[in-house]
């Protein structure tokens, strides 16, 4: 259960949004295939509880999303028209419409002519440069449309743009439950941890999680290394890495700092005490396990060994809160998903809070079977990573304080 601390935004339970036009910014950036089907619609479902709420709130709701990078074009394959008849499968009962532009003439027209308890989609709001310029007049323009905006696209939400934080200097605004649940989620986590507190990391770029990792280290008591990252940690420490990840002297110094730092501050920092190595970047490449300290010249680490693999999982298995994010070995191969199997498992049969940081190691939770046995999956990965980097996130930030 969640040690919620509350949030300081404004939520759908402090307006009344009867007779209102409520602008919804959502992540409907949902996967397509080659006949523009979609074929993962978790974003559409995560914000089916706002829009219910404002629903039966008697409201008139406008959703806005992007799909792609169209880069400020219009591309009929980033079209939100899919999204749009997924929309009329999951609410039936509802009259849903679908304008053509975000801003144009088809928008305005069919926003004045919503009635109470219907919905409005907007096309992608990317196919207007004006829209990641954060431009002021676009954001206004998007404001006219309406009485109260409602953010709830978590996956956006690092980012300043017209959509998720200028229309907020237009409108009164609140956030959605996707948003409020997210941010309590990580709160928990990082406010008031019930502990020990074991924070997990892998992925690969030490320069991208350098952040995150100095903000963890103030905070939890055991800090588990994996991924293409942990190859950066040992080189630090002067060990044979092989081909395992291309490294520079930035990336060393700054690995070194962190094992320093991690020392001053009593948090146990572990790294793979085995890996899985192979000749090539390949699913079917010949493969061997070897100590962490011994790996080939001519080889590559592709997944933490079997040691490793217990020695992160006991860690797991006896804490109390869990934050994960990052895969700890080439997942997307079969032959070296053994290493962020273990981890999702571990967390599955742990009695901890366990967060998942969005994106990778999300993905590989949810492909594994897991989902539904961890306390929170982020649906944002980069708003996330920031989130846990003690960043301030201005689609958040921009919203009214209560």
């Amino acid at each position: 259960m969640l040690n919620n601390p509350g949030i300081s935004k404004k939520t759908l339970r402090d307006f009344n949004f009867d007779l209102k036009r409520v602008p919804v910014s959502v992540d409907f950036n949902v996967p397509l295939n080659e006949n523009q089907q979609i074929t993962d619609d978790k974003r559409i479902v995560a914000a089916m509880p706002t829009i219910k709420h404002l629903l039966a709130d008697n409201a008139k709701v406008i959703l806005c999303s992007h799909l792609g990078r169209p880069k400020g074009k219009v591309v009929s394959e980033m079209s939100l028209a899919p999204v749009y008849q997924r929309l009329c499968e999951l609410l039936p009962d509802v009259k849903i419409t679908f304008a053509s532009d975000t801003i144009g003439e088809d928008a305005k027209a069919k926003a004045t002519a919503l009635q109470n308890g219907e919905i409005l989609l907007l096309e992608n709001l990317r196919f207007y440069p004006e829209e990641e310029q954060n431009d002021s007049e676009f954001a206004k323009k998007l404001a006219s449309l309406a009485d109260i905006f409602v953010s709830d696209a978590f996956g956006t939400v690092h980012r300043a743009h017209a959509s998720t934080a200028g229309v907020c200097a237009y409108l009164p605004s609140a956030v959605g439950f996707l948003i409020e649940k997210e941010i309590s989620a990580m709160d928990s986590a990082l406010k008031n941890p019930a502990r020990p507190f074991v924070a997990i990391l892998g992925g690969v770029k030490v320069k991208d999680k350098i952040g995150v990792i100095r903000n963890l280290l103030n905070m939890c008591d055991t800090l588990l290394i994996g991924g293409g990252m942990a190859y950066i940690f040992l080189k630090a420490q002067g060990y044979e890495i092989g081909k395992s990840i291309k490294t520079d002297d930035e990336s060393i110094a700054l690995a070194s700092e962190l094992l320093i730092e991690a020392k001053e501050k009593n948090v146990n920092l572990f790294l793979p005490i085995d890996v899985i190595v192979a000749e090539e970047f390949s699913n079917e490449s010949k493969h061997i396990s070897v100590n962490a300290t011994q790996i080939p010249a001519d080889m590559m680490g592709m997944d933490a060994g079997e040691n490793t693999r217990e020695l992160f999982a006991h860690h797991i298995k006896t804490a109390k809160t869990v934050v994960w994010n990052g895969p700890v070995g080439v997942f997307e191969f079969p032959e070296f998903a053994k290493g962020t199997e273990a981890v999702a498992r571990a967390c599955a049969e742990s009695d901890a809070i366990t967060i998942i940081g969005g994106g990778d190691s999300a993905a590989a939770v949810m492909q594994m079977g897991f989902e539904e046995r961890m306390t929170h999956i982020s649906t944002g990965g980069g708003a996330s990573l920031e989130y846990l980097e003690g960043k301030k996130l201005p689609g958040i930030e921009a919203i009214q304080d209560k």
